[in-house]
């Protein structure tokens, strides 16, 4: 295997990843960045971004990321393919490695791996993503507005996301797979106070319908067996995000749910010189814009932490001499 040492490395692309390698290349840490499974992360799967500040006509994801990136090389970043397969940061420098074949020692690590959104599996769901299918209603319920929509969730965050729809959308259809939810008593009252989402109980996706975009969604009755066509050109999943921190436990704490935690205030991990941004360590916002704010925050904890770690060094080196 072979072996390179670096001064900051980055795990992971997408607005974190990128503005890390923006901010880090700037502070002259010539940062090396790979981009992991998704470059670009969650956002090269998305059509249209109409809400990040400086784009006052839009921009599609894809298009967006391939600007990220452009911008961090333009400073100098070091950008590659490969992805993190396994890490070991009981000694110093950290080391990863990256595609089980490549030693990385890095003085400081930035993680940006994002997290990835739950599907149910149905044929047509990757085909109509961006079309029509959905995992973010604060991303793309704009486009919506004035149209029927599906929601699927028992949790809170299907509450949520269907409370958010219903102040845009003609009419939401929530689909629970039983007969009660599993989201909070309040949020569960909210959705009783909204005249314009339907909750139909026991059911299940059973077909999205849909050639250059979703026309309608067949759904079943686990009950009575019954199928009903909705009419809908909108199908929002909110069945959960699980973040890509697997390969991280054992080091760095996480929540239950396997989401980064990170001091307050900062983006340090309890591991010393290993910091988090993104939606690998944010499971509220999980927005482009707060990733690229936590992003920075990290390159600039990065950054003083080597510092600190230089003055030391010298420091220890004076004390040596004398």
């Amino acid at each position: 295997m072979t072996s390179e040492k670096v001064d900051c490395l980055i795990i992971g692309s997408g607005p974190a990843g990128y503005t890390a390698a923006i901010y880090a290349s700037r502070a002259g840490l010539n940062p090396v960045l790979y981009q992991g499974a998704q470059p670009g992360g969650q956002l090269t799967i998305t059509t249209e971004v109409d809400n990040y500040p400086g784009y006052p006509d839009g921009i599609t994801g894809p298009e967006m990321m391939i600007n990220f990136e452009k911008q961090a090389k333009r400073f100098g970043a070091d950008i590659r393919y490969g992805m993190a397969t396994a890490v070991d940061f009981t000694s110093y420098p950290r080391k990863v490695i990256i595609d089980g074949q490549k030693e990385i020692l890095a003085d400081a690590v930035i993680i940006s791996t994002g997290a990835s959104a739950k599907w149910l599996g149905l044929p047509d769901e990757e085909r109509l993503n961006g079309r029509g299918v959905s995992a973010c209603a604060v991303c793309d319920g704009f486009f919506f507005r004035n149209q029927d929509v599906v929601v699927v969730g028992a949790g809170d965050t299907a509450a949520e996301e269907a409370s958010y729809l219903a102040k845009l959308c003609r009419k939401v259809y929530l689909i629970v797979r039983r007969d009660e939810m599993r989201a909070s008593k309040i949020m569960q009252k909210r959705l009783e106070t909204l005249p314009n989402i339907e909750i139909l109980w026991n059911t299940e996706t059973v077909k999205l319908n849909g050639e250059d975009g979703l026309e309608s969604v067949l759904v079943k009755n686990n009950k009575t067996g019954e199928e009903t066509l909705l009419d809908v050109t909108g199908f929002f999943v909110a069945i959960g995000h699980k973040p890509n921190t697997d390969i991280f436990k054992g080091y760095i704490d996480m929540d239950e749910t396997g989401y980064i935690k990170t001091i307050k205030g900062s983006a340090h991990t309890n591991v010393s010189g290993v910091f988090a941004c993104g939606d690998a360590q944010d499971n509220v916002y999980r927005q482009a814009i707060t990733a690229a704010g936590t992003g920075c925050m990290a390159a600039l904890d990065a950054e003083r932490f080597l510092m600190e770690r230089e003055v030391e060094i010298i420091a220890d080196d004076i004390l040596e001499t004398n």
